[in-house]
């Protein structure tokens, strides 16, 4: 196989092209060199926003195209209508977020989306999205194009700052604020189980839309965080507090505590991140590794490069102020 990763350096496109390579396939990468290429492919120089970006593309034919873009739709759609007569699927990493809000309790691929533009250059996360499915579906239509409805992701790589925050946070030790119930059900998706999903679903010729996370209830809160106790190997010691306690501090769920979000107190976004209908994706093949393996295996990475985690510079520093942490726990 043929494929081509519009990025590919970074989190999910890299787990992408690693995925691939692993299979033998002929991988090409096209991105702007700000971060080195994975060995073994061949690297194609642009940038997808400067006027003649897309050059290095101009020429050359790929059976697979896999594009992660979450900003202006408009770059979404020059891609995918340069490449539509030289590629044979276009397997496009959408987001759960283009469900119109709020979600409804076990929200399928046939919810009501969000209005958007394939046009469009400065919009919302949820509407970019929605417009960069739609440049796909201009260009390669329906039978042509996979649209992967992503909710959370994390794993090896990540450069959002969500479980590189709390496997740093248990290895500095020490008391913790675990948010709790300890029994918070969590969905999420390793970027590895995301990867081979999407290759073996490009192989098999599947289209359409497809939520992908893990079942829900995969995991809790507490089962996670008492793997990346366990991971690091610190004296960490996990205090359980209640959302209301957490709430009342002015602490926020999601940002400064990643991933948590308490279920009672933020039902509609408990829903939209961690109750997703996967039904669909599940018939077709979905297969999610053990949480305390996505754990294990990002802290590994972590340790491997320094023990900080690379940040995208479009996307907020989350975690906790240890001042604030302190202070909820009465130190």
């Amino acid at each position: 196989m043929r494929l081509l990763v519009l990025g590919g350096t970074e989190f999910a496109g890299r787990a992408v092209v690693e995925s691939a390579l692993a299979r033998g396939w002929e991988v090409t990468v096209f991105h702007r060199g700000r971060h080195e290429a994975p060995a073994g492919v061949t690297s194609l120089l642009g940038d997808r926003t400067a006027p003649d970006g897309l050059a290095a593309l101009a020429e050359g034919e790929w059976d697979v195209v896999v594009d992660t873009w979450s900003a202006a739709p408009s770059v979404v759609r020059d891609a995918a209508r340069l490449l539509a007569g030289r590629v044979g699927r276009h397997v496009y990493v959408s987001s759960c977020s283009v469900y119109a809000w709020p979600p409804a309790a076990g929200n399928d691929e046939t919810g009501p989306v969000v209005e958007a533009s394939p046009d469009a250059v400065e919009v919302p996360y949820a509407e970019a999205k929605r417009g960069g499915e739609l440049a796909v579906l201009d260009s390669f239509g329906e039978e042509r194009s996979l649209l992967v409805r992503v909710g959370l992701i994390i794993g090896p790589w990540e450069n959002i700052g969500r479980l590189p925050w709390w496997l740093g946070r248990m290895a500095r030790g020490g008391p913790v604020l675990a948010p709790g119930p300890r029994d918070t059900p969590l969905q999420y998706i390793d970027v590895r189980d995301l990867a081979e999903w999407m290759l073996d679903a490009a192989v098999r010729g599947l289209s359409g839309p497809y939520n992908l996370v893990s079942e829900q209830g995969h995991t809790t809160i507490g089962e996670l965080l008492e793997a990346c106790a366990r991971a690091t190997g610190s004296d960490a010691e996990l205090r359980w507090t209640s959302p209301e306690a957490i709430l009342t501090a002015g602490i926020e769920p999601w940002t400064d505590l990643p991933i948590w979000i308490p279920q009672e107190r933020r039902p509609e976004l408990h829903r939209a991140i961690h109750q997703v209908n996967v039904t669909k994706a599940l018939a077709a093949g979905l297969s999610c590794r053990p949480p305390a393996d996505t754990v294990t295996d990002t802290w590994t990475w972590l340790k491997s490069i320094g023990g900080t985690a690379p940040q995208r510079p479009d996307r907020p520093v989350l975690g906790l102020d240890p001042a604030v942490e302190a202070k909820v726990l009465g130190l």
